[in-house]
């Protein structure tokens, strides 16, 4: 994704990987061959690979520049953490060089932001120092929805092996080293920037609201994961918490931002990511940005 602004706002995406992940199926356990077919014309092959089935889906943070802070959105998978998922386990991604080659070190960032607390949203939160854990930004405030971290909390204490270790090598280091604020789930970040409450993906879940200079964006985390959502907002993925829940939130997000001229940037779309959610006449699309 090349630079992106919203009013005064400038944006750029920090990829961690890219590549086929998970059949359409079992992603999307209510979608129907027959329905996922009809969209393989513009799905092939930036967002679906042919070879493998599987639907191409990006891992990436966002960062974000204001006037006054420089904001992380989502830290990714990480390095050195282990996962009961092997496609995230021990991993060693170009994630902090991708940081760095915009000119930015962990020392810039003044605030994380992180959507939800799942293992693909959190895990440069920390890094592997000597042998323990401990923040990667040393001068942010880390933002957690305050109801997200009290529910992983509960389950990482009742050892739920989804979010249990996740929870204890990449927030509760955060929260111990006093850089964490838990927040309420409307709670605004600066003027212009506030959180909206989005559940079902997960319990917590929140995407990040952006206004500037006349211009809207959003950046809605695991609200979709892939552009198919947008014309099926009703496929709700194998991951979320709530798949009723998750699909109701999607709905009122497509609903609204249809033809709204709003910039959304979701987390896992590949491509070019950015883009705006069109067609309320017909079937709404999501129209990735030229730049």
């Amino acid at each position: 994704m090349q630079q992106q602004t919203i009013g005064e706002i400038t944006i750029h995406s920090v990829l961690e990987d890219t590549g086929p992940y998970i059949s359409p199926e079992e992603m999307f356990p209510h979608s129907t061959p027959e329905a996922v077919a009809a969209h393989m014309g513009w799905m092939a092959p930036t967002h679906f690979d042919s070879a493998s089935g599987q639907l191409i889906m990006a891992f990436q943070s966002f960062v974000m520049q204001t006037p006054q802070h420089t904001i992380l959105i989502d830290s990714c998978v990480g390095e050195d953490k282990e996962r009961a998922n092997p496609g995230f386990h021990m991993k060693k991604w170009p994630w902090m060089a991708n940081l760095k080659a915009l000119g930015l070190t962990p020392a810039d960032i003044d605030i994380v932001m992180c959507t939800h607390l799942h293992p693909d949203h959190v895990g440069w939160n920390t890094q592997l120092r000597d042998g323990r854990w401990v923040p990667t930004f040393p001068n942010a405030k880390y933002v957690f929805a305050r109801d997200e971290y009290h529910h992983w909390e509960q389950e990482s204490a009742q050892g739920s092996d989804r979010i249990g270790l996740t929870f204890i090598d990449s927030v509760l280091p955060v929260m111990d080293a006093g850089q964490a604020i838990l927040v309420d789930h409307d709670h605004e970040i600066e003027n212009g920037i506030w959180l909206e409450p989005t559940p079902g993906h997960s319990p917590g879940h929140v995407i990040v609201n952006v206004e500037s200079k006349g211009e809207r964006g959003a950046f809605v985390g695991d609200l979709m994961h892939h552009p198919i959502q947008v014309p099926h907002a009703e496929w709700s993925t194998c991951y979320c918490w709530d798949m009723e829940m998750s699909s109701a939130s999607r709905t009122k997000f497509v609903d609204t931002h249809t033809d709204a001229g709003t910039l959304v940037l979701p987390a896992h779309f590949a491509g070019g990511t950015a883009g705006r959610i069109i067609g309320k006449s017909g079937t709404p699309s999501f129209a990735f940005d030229a730049n």
